[in-house]
This record gives structure tokens, C-alpha cells and sequence, in this order.
């Protein structure tokens, strides 16, 4: 566990390296920040579309060997972009090619990934593993957007491309010596059998499976509408800083890393959860809201600050805790699926959100969206949740000598 999170901090630094060159990239061959968010939405639309198929890939095959494969692949597209790069050949064609390319390889990767690290530990550690790498992963993203301009500068563009094909190299050849947990051997040792029965291992099985899954579709309402209608701190409050607030490029830059601060602080915190659940999901994103409100509501740069930072770590612990709930729900022969139908439906709340918010802020402005979206998210999640506590079950009459019973002692007795 400890050389897969040394792998990942490597791997996650060298990733936003290359998002955080490639934006740039594109504005300097095209000079439009339209095409730059189509570079974006070019690389995140094949999760929309495939991401099924990629999860179903992931229950079928071998999981190290899917992983270091997909991760050998996507150092390959890393290192083909520095390659047209170092020779002047890349225009926005070949870009988007690539990009395209590179999230269809992530549509198997990701989830991948994320399984075989759940692998590296015993089942009721997991929640702490994937606070780890919620930790790791924030702080990779710290790292590599601060080594992008220091790269950019003394080496040029293809060195950061070249820097990130390396970083997945290292992954790959680190996966090979990783050594499962016990427990997880036997479970996808058990996943193993049930492919050798020929059990259904279809895309259709793990979309069925999903819609019939109570508690994944309440994750997956309170992570959509949290999606939409807030998450989205670094549009909302660079608007706010910079119209309302009266703040500059400066007072943005201090709200942002007080966000990534928090960020690594939720996932601290996030690590130490032994049994997560859809009620804690729901009740810190409620709590989250209730603290945009109030961030919409701020007179001063310095009272947002007090709110930003515990906004930062309620909505971090609240993803780790929906990410365990995740990936331990479902039984292990159908995480891969289910986390590619997680994928497509998170791909639509990713592309769907910012113009939404978008939209209600040019209605609202920011004050109104940042309160209106809060109040919107805390009232959906208080109206599920009194939903879920007057729904009545009907009792089950059970066949006795005396005649039909409906009485809980007959139930027992009958199990």
C-alpha cells in the first residue's frame, strides 16, 4: 500500500501537470478559450459513452494486468504528444486525437485503479485506503500544478508531457510487485469462479444491478445534485471574490488554497471512517450546502475565508465516505461495472453543472447563485431523507396452524 500511494502521488502529479500544460497549450495554438473547453470536454466524452463497457472490461480481466496495460498505454499517448511537441508537428486536430484517445484508456483505467488499491488492504480498511488516496491525490494536484510553470519554463511544454509518460511508466512497473490482502484474494478469487460458471458478466447485469440498488441511487441523487448546484467553488467564488468581494487575481489565488487545504484536511479526516454510509453522505453534503449559504452571504474577504475551509473538508469527507460506499456496496464480481455506470453518470453531472450554474448565476449573480444552489441542495436532501423515514413496509402475512400471522414474532420464527 505504501509503494501504490508513493505511485499514485507520482502519477497524480504528473497528470495535472500535463491538464494544467495542455490548457495551456491549446489557448497558444488556437488563442480561443473555447477550443480549450473543448479540449476538456473532447478527453471527458468517452466516460459518457463507454464507461460501461470499460467497467465491465475491469470484472473480466485480470486486474493488475489491466491496470499496468491501461497505465502503460497512457504513458504512451504521453509520450506521443511530447514527441509532436518537441518537433512542432502537434496542431488541434491531432490534440483533440489524443485527448479522445486518452479518455477512452481511462474509461478501463480508473476504475482499474481504483479496485486494485482496494485490494492492497483487508475489507474493513478500505474506507481508510481510499482516504488515502484522496489524500494523495490532492496532494499530487498541489504538486504538479506547481511543477507545470517550473517545467514549462526551464524546459519547455514537451518536457511536462514527457515528465507525466514517465510517471505512468513508474506505475506500471510498480504494479507487478504489489501483493493483495487476504481477503481480497479470496474475493476475486470468488469473482474468478463465478466467470468460470459463466455467470452473467454483461454491461447489462451491472446497469440492473445498479437501478436496483436503493442506496446507490440515493449516492447517486445527493452526489448529482451536489454536483449541480454547488462543488463548483472555483467558478461560484471566483466570481464572487472578483465582483461582490471587490478581490483581485491575488484574493482568488488565497481562496483557492485555503479550498486545497481543506481538501487535504477532509482527507485526513475521511481515512479515519470505518463504516461509511448514504445517511453520512447525505448529511455532510446537507452541511456543505447550509455552509454555501452562508459563503454566498458574506460581507468581507475575511469572513468567506472562515466559511471556505470547513466548506473545503465537509465536502472532502463526504466524497471519500460516498466513494467507500461505493466501492464496497456492490459484491466484487460487479464494482468494475458498477463504478463505469458511475463514471457515465458522473460524466453528465461534470458537463451539465458549470453551464447550469453558469446560467443560474447570470440570473441570480453570484451572491444568489451560491444561496439559491445551498438551499436547493440542503431542502432535496431533507426531502428524501423525511421520505425515507414515513415510508411504511407492508407487513408479510405468514401461513401458520392458527391462520395467516403478520406479527414480527411469526416472521422470526418462520426465518
Amino acid at each position: 500500500m505504501r509503494w501504490w500511494s508513493v505511485a499514485n502521488f507520482v502519477s497524480n502529479a504528473g497528470t495535472w501537470m500535463q491538464l494544467t500544460v495542455q490548457n495551456l497549450l491549446v489557448l497558444q495554438i488556437t488563442g480561443s478559450a473555447a477550443a480549450t473547453g473543448l479540449s476538456m470536454s473532447v478527453q471527458a466524452a468517452p466516460a459518457l459513452l463507454i464507461s460501461m463497457f470499460g467497467g465491465a472490461a475491469v470484472d473480466r480481466w485480470p486486474r493488475k494486468l489491466t491496470a499496468a496495460v491501461s497505465q502503460a498505454l497512457l504513458g504512451a499517448v504521453a509520450f506521443t504528444t511530447a514527441v509532436l511537441v518537441a518537433l512542432d508537428r502537434l496542431d488541434l486536430t491531432s490534440l483533440m486525437v489524443l485527448a479522445a484517445v486518452t479518455g477512452v484508456i481511462a474509461t478501463v483505467d480508473g476504475p482499474a485503479c481504483s479496485l486494485l488499491g482496494n485490494d492492497l488492504v483487508p475489507a474493513e480498511d478500505i474506507p481508510s485506503a481510499i482516504g488515502v488516496g484522496a489524500l494523495v491525490h490532492q496532494a499530487g494536484r498541489l504538486t504538479g500544478a506547481a511543477l507545470a510553470g517550473v517545467t514549462v519554463g526551464f524546459l519547455g511544454t514537451a518536457a511536462a508531457y514527457a515528465a507525466n509518460g514517465v510517471s505512468f511508466l513508474f506505475v506500471a512497473s510498480v504494479i507487478p510487485f504489489l501483493r493483495p490482502a487476504r481477503g481480497a484474494v479470496r474475493a476475486v478469487g470468488a469473482a474468478r469462479g463465478r466467470r468460470a460458471k459463466g455467470g452473467d458478466m454483461s454491461v447489462r447485469e451491472g446497469l440492473a444491478f445498479f437501478v436496483r440498488r436503493p442506496r446507490l441511487l440515493a449516492l447517486a441523487g445527493v452526489t448529482g445534485i451536489s454536483a449541480v448546484f454547488g462543488r463548483n467553488y472555483q467558478l461560484t467564488l471566483a466570481v464572487l471574490v472578483t465582483g461582490p468581494l471587490a478581490g483581485g487575481a491575488g484574493s482568488f489565488g488565497t481562496v483557492s488554497t485555503v479550498l486545497a487545504a481543506g481538501g487535504i484536511v477532509g482527507a485526513v479526516l475521511g481515512a479515519r471512517l470505518r463504516r461509511p454510509s448514504v445517511r453520512l453522505v447525505g448529511s455532510l453534503a446537507a452541511a456543505g450546502a447550509l455552509l454555501q449559504v452562508v459563503a454566498g452571504l458574506s460581507p468581507s474577504m475575511a469572513v468567506l475565508l472562515l466559511v471556505v475551509l470547513p466548506m473545503a473538508v465537509v465536502e472532502s469527507v463526504s466524497d471519500t465516505a460516498g466513494t467507500a460506499v461505493l466501492q464496497t456496496d456492490p459484491p466484487a464480481h460487479m464494482r468494475g461495472r458498477v463504478l463505469g455506470v458511475w463514471g457515465s453518470i458522473g460524466t453528465v453531472w461534470s458537463l451539465g453543472g458549470p453551464p447550469a450554474l453558469g446560467l443560474l448565476m447570470e440570473l441570480a449573480g453570484a451572491r444568489g447563485a451560491l444561496v439559491a444552489g445551498g438551499l436547493i441542495i440542503a431542502a432535496a436532501i431533507g426531502s428524501g431523507h423525511l421520505l425515507r423515514e414515513r415510508r411504511t413496509v407492508a407487513p408479510v402475512p405468514v401461513r401458520s396452524a392458527r391462520g395467516d400471522v403478520a406479527e414480527q414474532a411469526a416472521l422470526s420464527t418462520a426465518a
